[in-house]
């Protein structure tokens, strides 16, 4: 007969704990956590897919805590011991960042921005407004469209423009800018910066979804800048330039500034510096139809909010609806898990429990319920 070992009953915590964090891709954390009862509680139990995916995107840290909103968690004194509690917190950890990492990796790309916000400056306002720059291309028929700051005596004064994000998180990748060419001027100038940064953060007090028309000279003050990219240098081109930041970044609460810096070109009618942008794309994947946020004031924590999870997965057709277990799996963690691996492409293993996983879970589970 065939001798089979589980590795994680033979070898001592932290052995184990170095083999399983030698997976990098969330969906090999929870096929491990399916191969039986006592690997699924090693892998909840030390938190492995938290470990993971905040190694995989660190801005995650600020994460306060998970919650699920259509859930109700019981009370720990209707259940018998605070123990439940933990471990139900475990496991709905584990759950969320599974999903989150995967969601983070693979979800639609698309383009990101949902509004302008407001501008540092702008020259002729609202006819050369920074909501212009949403639109694709630097003419709306026979007319320009573009954004142009005030004009300035020196070439160092920067300039801003401010957008909102599609969601409250995002995993930005990369940002798209054309600077504008004033074809209606002579000699055609371009009015490019000559380097750009950004910024990704979140308003300091909530804001309404509805913007309405973008401020002028809107004070920096009303958000909290959290991740900050390289300088990227810009070319003096019309074209649409491309700045793929050095790694994805993910935007808890939905805010992207751009930092133009040093001005270029002058105006020859006035001798000012201006700079005028024609059109911004912002790529990534949007997490909206999955998670939330909500920003614990000034801390720049978070909690985040599973709005759904993996899609609903049936249970082996020969199972029985009205069975407490299956191959000694409590059904509901059966259909849970089944949920996340499902969500993350990875199949169902058809391999039964090891009779030794479920006598040690269910003393493990007796163990938390009394």
């Amino acid at each position: 007969m065939e001798i089979r070992m589980d590795f994680l009953n033979c070898l001592d915590h932290d052995t184990s704990m170095k083999i399983l964090r030698c997976l990098e891709d969330p969906s090999d954390l929870v096929r491990a956590s399916y191969v039986s009862r006592s690997w699924r509680d090693f892998v909840i139990a030390n938190g492995l897919c938290k470990q993971l995916c905040l190694s995989m995107f660190p801005h995650l840290l600020r994460v306060d805590c998970v919650i699920e909103p259509s859930c109700v968690m019981e009370k720990a004194s209707e259940v018998g011991c605070s123990k439940f509690v933990e471990w139900e917190t475990l496991k709905r950890e584990h759950k969320a960042y599974a999903f989150l990492a995967q969601a983070c990796l693979s979800f639609p790309f698309d383009d990101c921005i949902k509004d302008a916000i407001s501008a540092s400056s702008t020259d002729n306002y609202p006819e050369e407004s920074i909501r212009n720059t949403l639109r694709k291309g630097d003419r709306v028929g026979r007319r320009p469209s573009y954004w142009s700051s005030k004009g300035q005596r020196k070439a160092a004064v920067p300039e801003t423009l401010v957008y909102k994000l599609v969601a409250d998180i995002c995993v930005i990748t990369e940002i798209n800018i054309q600077p504008f060419q004033a074809y209606f001027q002579q000699g055609s100038p371009i009015y490019s910066a000559e380097s750009v940064q950004f910024h990704l953060g979140h308003p300091k007090c909530p804001m309404d979804d509805t913007l309405g028309e973008p401020l002028d000279n809107c004070a920096d003050d009303k958000f909290i800048w959290t991740y900050s990219s390289p300088e990227f240098p810009m070319a003096q081109e019309s074209s649409l330039q491309n700045f793929k930041l050095p790694e994805p970044v993910v935007c808890i609460g939905g805010i992207l500034q751009i930092e133009l810096l040093r001005r270029v070109q002058r105006q020859e009618m006035d001798g000012l510096f201006y700079i005028c942008v024609a059109h911004v794309q912002v790529k990534g994947r949007p997490l909206s139809s999955a998670f939330g946020v909500e920003i614990l004031g000034p801390s720049g924590k978070f909690v985040l909010k599973t709005l759904s999870s993996a899609p609903q997965s049936s249970l082996p057709p020969s199972l029985p609806e009205d069975d407490a277990l299956y191959h000694g799996v409590p059904l509901q963690a059966l259909a849970d898990l089944e949920q996340v691996v499902n969500g993350l492409g990875v199949g169902v293993l058809d391999e039964d429990w090891n009779s030794e996983d479920d006598e040690a879970a269910d003393e493990m589970d007796d163990e938390l319920a009394f």
